[in-house]
């Protein structure tokens, strides 16, 4: 018999690396986007983590400082391999998935809006194929619908 647990709010740092760590071996192994950590920018996620880590808790939170620039990095991807509409749509995907396996509450749903605009002002500001046609109807252009996604939670 498989034991289910309730799932609770996002409570802190230690939440965060826990669910930054399953979203990220979900992105560094996706097809799709995978490529853009592994071989465009060789992410080392020990190194990667602390700074993302400070990033969603100030987001979240609003108690760690961020004072980096998190367009930057995107831009310079975008420069070597250009970003589509479909990469964004697909790190909302696994983001949402990651987030709705391990959370539920307010702060969960916050993360999931927050990387929802984050990914749309990304691809906007990149002006990458389909950005224009995205931002025209509003919408997010090669974003597939969660329900097409199922990515399990690791027990």
């Amino acid at each position: 018999m498989c034991e289910t647990r309730e799932l609770t709010d996002i409570g802190g740092r230690d939440d965060l690396d826990v669910l930054l760590r399953r979203f990220y071996a979900a992105a560094f192994a996706d097809p799709l986007i995978g490529p853009f950590f592994t071989e465009v920018a060789g992410t080392d996620l020990e190194v990667h983590l602390p700074r993302i880590t400070d990033f969603w808790e100030r987001a979240l939170f609003r108690t760690a400082p961020y004072g980096r620039d998190a367009f930057a990095p995107h831009a310079a991807l975008h420069s070597v391999r250009p970003l589509t509409p479909a990469h964004f749509g697909r790190w909302v995907q696994l983001w949402h998935a990651t987030v709705d396996g391990l959370h539920r509450g307010p702060l969960a749903d916050r993360a999931r809006v927050t990387g929802e605009r984050i990914a749309v002002s990304m691809l906007k500001r990149l002006g990458g194929p389909g950005a224009e046609a995205a931002a025209a109807t509003g919408g997010t252009g090669g974003f597939v619908p969660l329900a097409a996604l199922t990515l399990r939670a690791a027990a």
